[in-house]
């Protein structure tokens, strides 16, 4: 658009050429010809003049702005370098912190790798000593004769006893009850069933399934043994082919349950990722009033199912029937999971499995490792895990009896083992019987969690004494108008709380900071409560106290001596209110 300046100036050009033209004609006296080639050389000469210095002040403002473009170019490229020089160092020690992380890595690997080099040396060392010893110990001590030959090895040492020093003789009153029976006949069998079911002798033992290499216990096996009237066990091999033909096998499947529930519910107020597995036969699955009674109790603990797994073997699954499926069906939809155990061959089909609820696989450790097994299934032993654990399926390699047998087991990628090396089936430590009638039990959960503890308070410098807030069978219980005498009456009670002390002192006598135990703590005292009660109390029971206390406090100095420093003093008090 033409500036406002430029038509001025270009009208007052038109009026200077036109008034020099009307003055050359009216004074000068030229001829109008004359006078407006005159005016129209001066208006010619004024639009030149203009028009140079139009562009030299042009000229002058680009120059300017020329100027100032490029020191703008030359910041803006000043910029630009000083970007591209921080950018390069940032590179730079990207690429030397991922070279020093690579570096780093490489390291750690090269030293894990040696670490798993030297545990599979020291594997197979500790499994040669063990073979040694065991040749030893069969040529040294021949075994007797008459001895069942699937009766197990002494009990090996636990993870948490292989810490501490060896057992004295004279420990603590040892349970003879506890041995097999001997061979019996059927009719002796089936009385001895008949009588375990009415009078509550059915027994659960515990057996730790680990996790591998870590050997951190995750899952508990529940097996089932029978005390006969004589307290003698009678092993589930020996009772379940008599109860099935009797029809008692749902009854005891149905106790059992019961049993590992309330386990279960105790070993989870410790830990809540710990699972137990309970077997069933494969005749109470077939029963429809076994199964419902079993279903029923189930369907009220359903709330447990996540870590409840019913247990069955491979054959119960390879002849499943109408019945039985229907009845797999209705736990699985209560949220129960399922195990398979007694496998025989490798022949599998993962999915259906899957698709029926089965969680678990249990595959003996010697099966799996057999070569024979190669030709013989569809799939390598060694990829067996990765299969089912395409399904969601975890194997669980049992009756591992030595290292050797674990060293090829992590080669497999079996992040499960159970079997007599890690810990073989133990009894629950039942003690007293409680107001609720649940009997009392001490699981090595419990002890673990004791001693974490002891070493707790060690850390701070701190001294413990061990007290029993609540002993069932003393004299007052939780419930202050209930009295309870067992503990002074009943020998039972007695031997069971001197057992008690001497498990406990068995476990704790490695603790320095350990300096004593409370035997008994009486928290309260009921109202009613007369005020020459304790008198008579006194008089009635004195003897049975101090005989407690007798036996109580010489069972826990047996394993106090064991102890590298006896300073520690043994404190024993009863609180009477």
């Amino acid at each position: 658009m033409i500036r406002i300046s430029t038509i001025f100036i270009a009208i007052c050009m038109v009026l200077v050429a036109a008034s020099l033209g009307l003055i050359l004609y009216s004074v000068a006296g030229l001829s109008g010809v004359e006078s407006a080639i005159v005016a129209l050389t001066a208006l010619t000469f004024l639009i030149l003049y203009n028009a140079v210095s139009m562009r030299l002040r042009d000229r002058t403002d680009v120059g300017g702005q020329i100027a100032d473009l490029s020191r703008g170019t030359a910041d803006l490229a000043r910029q630009v370098a000083e970007f591209g020089r921080r950018l390069a160092a940032v590179e730079g020690r990207v690429a030397s912190a991922n070279s020093a992380g690579a570096d780093r890595i490489q390291a750690v690997a090269g030293e894990i790798n040696e670490l798993g080099v030297l545990v599979k040396q020291l594997a197979v060392s500790v499994a040669n000593h063990d073979d040694m010893l065991a040749s030893g110990a069969q040529t040294a001590a021949p075994a007797p004769a008459g001895k069942p030959d699937h009766e197990p090895q002494r009990e090996p040492l636990s993870a948490e006893a292989a810490g501490g020093a060896a057992e004295p003789t004279a420990a603590a009153p040892a349970a003879v009850a506890n041995e097999s029976a001997p061979s019996r006949s059927q009719a002796q069998i089936l009385a001895a069933v008949r009588n375990a079911l009415e009078q509550n002798r059915i027994d659960i033992f515990l057996q730790p399934m680990v996790t591998l290499p870590q050997r951190k216990v995750r899952f508990y096996e529940a097996v089932t043994r029978l005390r006969d009237d004589q307290d003698r066990i009678v092993s589930a091999d020996d009772f379940i082919a008599v109860a099935e033909a009797a029809g008692l096998i749902g009854r005891i499947d149905h106790a059992v349950m019961l049993k590992c529930v309330q386990v279960l519910r105790r070993l989870m107020v410790r830990n809540k990722d710990v699972g137990i597995f309970c077997n069933v036969a494969a005749a109470t699955l077939g029963n429809p009033a076994s199964f419902a009674q079993c279903l029923d109790f189930l369907e009220a603990n359903r709330a447990l199912a996540p870590s409840f797994v019913l247990e069955f073997k491979q054959a119960t699954f390879r002849n499943l029937g109408p019945a039985e499926t229907e009845h797999l069906a209705a736990l699985a939809q209560r949220g129960y999971r399922f195990s398979i155990d007694h496998v025989t061959h490798l022949r599998i089909e993962p999915r259906e499995l899957a698709d029926r609820g089965v969680r678990f696989i249990k595959v003996p450790a010697a099966l799996l490792l057999d070569q024979k097994q190669t030709s013989a299934s569809d799939i390598h032993p060694s990829d067996l895990s990765d299969l089912l654990g395409r399904f969601g399926i975890d194997l669980i390699a049992e009756r591992i009896e030595g290292e050797r047998a674990v060293v090829d087991l992590l080669d497999y990628d079996v992040r499960f083992g159970q079997g007599f090396l890690f810990a073989p089936p133990r009894p629950l430590r039942r003690y007293l019987i409680d107001e609720s009638g649940v009997e009392s039990i001490i699981t090595e959960e419990t002890l673990t969690r004791l001693a974490a503890g002891i070493l707790r308070a060690d850390d701070f410098g701190m001294k413990v004494i061990i007290a029993l807030g609540h002993v069932p069978g003393r004299i007052f219980s939780l419930e202050a108008d209930t009295y309870d005498f067992r503990l002074w009456c009943s020998p039972a009670c007695t031997d069971s709380f001197v057992t008690m002390w001497g498990e406990l002192s068995k476990y704790l006598h490695c603790f320095d900071n350990v300096v004593g135990y409370d035997l008994i703590n009486e928290p309260f005292t009921p109202d009613d409560v007369s005020p020459g009660y304790f008198d008579e109390m006194s008089e009635t029971y004195a003897g049975t106290l101090n005989s407690l206390y007798e036996r109580t406090i010489q069972t826990i100095r047996l394993w106090i001596r064991l102890r590298r420093s006896s300073s520690s003093p043994l404190t024993g008090r009863v609180l009477v209110h």
